[in-house]
Parts: C-alpha cells; structure tokens; sequence
C-alpha cells in the first residue's frame, strides 16, 4: 500500500541532510555499490599491513640481525675498515679479515638465566658475572665476545637462542707475526691503531675518516713502507742467534739507507706478536731504537773527530798527546789500551782512544761541542712516523769535564736511531736526512735535508772508518767484497748511580760500502756476558762487530751491492788525493 502511495507520499529530506550527502556522495550515485567497494579496499590495506609484518617476523626469525643490530654493523664495517701496510716490495705485513662477533639484544631474550647458562658453558672464557650483568642490562644491543672462531659461532647457533646473533667485523692480523712488530705497532678491539705505523696511520686522518664514513675497504690503498721485509728477517735472525750467544739482556739493530734515509730495517729484542696484543705490555719488550735513550760509547768519537776535521784547525796527521790519563779535578780519563805516546787523528779512531777523543775536544771548547752536536741533530727528541720516541738526556749543566766525556759517548744518552741519523751524515757527503719509515727518492731526501759538514770532512770520515775495518777495532765485520767502514762503541751502563764495568751496551756502526756509502747498519747489545772464544772479553769487537759481519753477508746482495774483490785500501780507494791528508 506505502508503494502504490507514489513518491510524493514520502517524508521529505531535511535540506542539510541533502546537502551534506551530495557534497560526500554526488548526485545519482549508488550508495550500496560505493559501501562494498570501500569494504574491499579496507580488506586489501589491512591485508598489506600485515603481510609486512608477516614478513618482518620471517626475516627475524631467519636472520640474527635485530634494527639495532644491523645499523651497528653497518657502521662497524666504516668504522674499523683500515688500508694494508706493505713493505716495499709489496708483501703484506698488515691487513683485515672478517670475523664473527657475538651480540645480544637483552629486550629480545625470554629467558634470561637459561642463556647467561648455555652462554659461559659453551664458551668458558666468558666471565659469568660480566655476561649476566650485560644480559639484565635495559639496553638494545650489548657485545658479548668479539673476533670469535667459526667453530664457536656454530656451537652458539645450535643453541637457538632469540635475542642472540652475530656480527663481522674487521679484524687487523699480521701475517709475518714478530717480523716487524715494533715498526706496524698493533690497534685496538676496535681496530683502532695503538702504537706504531697503525696509530701513525690514525693520525694521519684516517679516525677522521672513519666518523666520516668515508674509509670503507674500497677507498682505501695500500700503505707503502720503507722496510723491506727480506732484510728485516735476516736482521732479526741474526740478532736472535747473538743475543742467545752472547746470553744478552738485549739486541737491536738497524739498516738504513744514508743518501735518502729510509728505514729498511728494524728489530728490537725481545718483540712481540702483534697478533698477540698483551705480549706488547710487557715493559722488557719496548722499541729500544727509538724510545729507549742510551749513552753510545766510543761511536760517538766519530762526532768528536769529525767536529775538529771540519773545524779546518786540524787533520788525518795531527797530534794528540796519550802518553797517560788525563787528569781534570779528581778525575782521571784512562785508554783501555794506552799507547804510551802520542797519536795522530787516524790512530785516535782507530785504537779508540778515549784520551785522545777527550783532548780534541777541548780544542774545540764547550759552546763550540755542544754548537756541533746540536748541528748534528743530537739536542732534540726525533721526529719520525713512529709515535713512540724519547728526547735525549743531556746534562743540566754543561762544563768542560762534560765536554771531555762526551767526547768519547758517556755523559750524554740519545736514542740509536738518533744517533745513527747523524753518522749517515758524516758518511753521506755531509747532509743531515730526517729519518723516515716511508719510502722516499734520493730527491725528495735532499730537499729535506740541510749540510752540516763539508763534503771533504765527509770523505775523511769515510776514510777513517775504512781504515778502522782494515787494521782497527772494527776488522771482525770485514766481510769480503763489501769494502764496509765502521766505529765501534761500549758504554759501561749506570747503575745505582755508578758505572758498573761489567755491565755493558756494545755497539757498532757500519757503512756499506764505505767509499761510497749506501746504507749504515746499527747492532746493539744490551749487557752481554763473556765466553772462551772472547777471551773473557765483553767490549764490542768481540761481540756487536762479528754479529755485524754475519748480518752484512746476508743482507748485501739483498740490497743490490754488488761485492768488489781486490780493492786497494783505504789511503788509495778513498783519499785518493794527498791533499786531503793535510
């Protein structure tokens, strides 16, 4: 009956009404059809929406990496990533490997106890009360055991806990171990460089890279040293057989290039496996080379000489009266084998005349000592790549008797490498070469350098030490063919305030070859004992010199010298010219 009533039967629609339904619907639209369009639209948002999750819950439960995780691992590979250290041929001496580290998400683990439990069983080496500290901890993300074996990473995935999963890291590993251990230094849990050439290599803006985000494996080259790591293993190995010889507290060494001053080798025992990092805390095992300071004994005559050859007041032929001690106050400066008369200049070197080092210079006067050896780069700490370096122990107050014995190396302690930069100079023709663990051309090393001698008082230095091989306390390093010069030294060492005669550091200096010098090689050994062979002796010609001579016949042709036979001495190969004589 309400249908046969026709449309003007029904209640009319408030105006509103009709309004606000054509501004949400339009006009003449069927309102059933746009109701289930808008259901199945519905149907398919939420039907996306947890199809995400669905997902997200898939890929947390095959994968051990949470949000939080997976951004530190992100940054840890930036951060950590470092360039390889090579030697100068190339062979790797540091470089990074991937390695697991175990994490935890503590808000992830549902039962706490059982993986703190399953957690130290598997690995005993976790301390129980540090993990369940970290485990009960409110935070995200906490470190749990870093740079793991795979082995250990599989016996913790078989546990299955949730909240518990893996990272890789970079990890610096040094393959040739001890080899050059004090040179590369090692870095820190977070490859972070702590000593050496890896700490270098941090301050040289590779930190500032890493908060950068810019040091990641594919920007960075390899790092080129001086080293060569075939002289440093023959080096190293010699220095191992003396100092068990010898039964040594000590030995060192270095080989040095003289025209450029490149470091090509370096050893200081006892080392350490950087691989192994708490070896490096033992204090018997720093870098004796360039952080130890020591007085060098009878090697420092050759400054001494030097400093009254270039002077022009005197030469090779000048006399110096060691007829006996010389007395200054209620000292008395002994040779410890006096001649009895005097000595010229060439016999002050070459018997090692602590006398007659001591009257030279004073000839010289103590304003006039102290002006050469600050020349000769003695004053001040050195300055190398290598942050560990020590300053020189000069004396407060510098008198005449410190003059007298510093002539011949006591009263005054700088580091070896100290010393040796400023004996390249008295060899080289006279230019004083920072040293470097880079690799640097002859070029780059003159634009560097600054002369402190003449090149004739260089020659004449060449000379003596040449003369020293031949007929002096140096003959024991005369390896054929190589022609090398060389100064040796023996400090008694201080203790309790005292000199202590048996307790020594021997040294000895060559050059190679000595008329035209190419590389100077430092031994040092710290307090070697006597044997039959020595004749009881400890001084250096009996220990440090020989040790040499084992180590030239190794390392010559590995620097390319070609050895010479048959070369006329020394007054002929390298003076060559009686004028330089007088």
């Amino acid at each position: 009956m309400t249908d046969q009533l026709g449309p003007q039967a029904r209640p009319q629609e408030p105006w509103r009404q009709r309004l606000v339904r054509t501004l949400l619907y339009g006009r003449n639209v069927d309102r059933t059809a746009k109701a289930r369009a808008r259901i199945g639209l519905a149907i398919v948002a939420f039907a996306a929406v947890y199809a995400v999750i669905g997902g997200r819950l898939v890929m947390f439960a095959i994968g051990s990496d949470g949000p939080s995780a997976r951004r530190a691992a992100q940054q840890d590979a930036i951060a950590t990533a470092r360039p390889d250290i090579v030697d100068r041929n190339g062979a790797v001496l540091a470089t990074d490997v991937k390695t697991p580290s175990l994490f935890a998400e503590p808000r992830r683990l549902i039962d706490k106890d059982e993986a703190i439990e399953l957690l130290t069983a598997t690995l005993p080496d976790l301390d129980t009360g540090e993990v369940r500290d970290r485990l009960l901890s409110r935070k995200g993300f906490v470190w749990l055991k870093r740079e793991m074996t795979p082995k250990q990473q599989q016996d913790i995935h078989r546990l299955g806990l949730p909240g518990i999963g893996f990272l890789r890291e970079n990890k610096r590993v040094y393959p040739t171990g001890n080899e050059v251990a004090h040179l590369i230094g090692l870095v820190n849990i977070d490859n972070q460089g702590i000593a050496g050439m890896e700490k270098w290599l941090d301050n040289q803006g590779l930190a500032d890279l890493h908060r950068a985000g810019f040091a990641t494996d594919r920007l960075q080259r390899p790092i080129e040293l001086s080293v060569d790591l075939r002289v440093e293993h023959a080096l190293r190995d010699e220095l191992l057989k003396a100092k068990e010889k010898f039964k040594a507290k000590a030995a060192s060494g270095l080989v040095v290039n003289v025209r450029t001053g490149e470091i090509i080798a370096m050893v200081s025992l006892p080392d350490f496996d950087p691989n192994n990092p708490k070896e490096a805390h033992d204090p018997d095992r720093i870098n004796r080379l360039t952080t130890g300071v020591y007085e060098m004994g009878s090697t420092f005559k050759a400054f001494t000489l030097a400093m009254a050859l270039d002077s022009g007041k005197y030469d090779l032929n000048s006399l110096w009266d060691a007829r006996g001690p010389l007395h200054y106050g209620k000292f008395a400066i002994h040779d410890d084998e006096p001649k009895g008369r005097f000595l010229n200049t060439k016999e002050v070197f070459t018997f090692s005349s602590n006398v007659g080092a001591a009257r030279i210079a004073l000839t010289q006067g103590v304003e006039g000592h102290k002006a050469f050896l600050r020349k000769m780069g003695q004053f001040d700490r050195l300055r190398t790549e290598l942050p560990e370096s020590a300053s020189p122990i000069l004396p407060k107050r510098w008198a005449e008797l410190n003059t007298i014995t510093i002539a011949f190396g006591h009263g005054m302690a700088v580091a070896p490498l100290q010393g040796v930069m400023g004996v390249s100079a008295l060899v080289n023709g006279g230019i004083l070469i920072p040293p470097t663990f880079m690799k640097r051309t002859e070029e780059e090393a003159l634009a560097l350098g600054k002369r402190v001698i003449k090149p004739e008082t260089s020659e004449k230095m060449r000379y003596l030490m040449r003369l020293n091989a031949e007929i002096g306390t140096a003959r024991k390093a005369d390896v054929k063919g190589y022609y090398i010069g060389g100064k040796t030294g023996t400090a008694e060492k201080v203790i309790n305030g005292r000199y202590a005669k048996k307790k020594v550091l021997t040294l000895f200096t060559a050059v190679i070859p000595a008329d035209k010098p190419r590389y100077q090689l430092l031994i040092m050994l710290d307090e070697p004992q006597s044997l039959k062979e020595t004749y009881g002796f400890i001084t250096s010609g009996w220990n440090a010199v020989p040790t040499a001579g084992n180590v030239i016949s190794r390392i010559g042709p590995l620097l390319g010298i070609e050895p010479r036979f048959d070369l006329p001495p020394s007054d002929r190969q390298i003076l060559a010219a009686s004028r330089l004589t007088q």
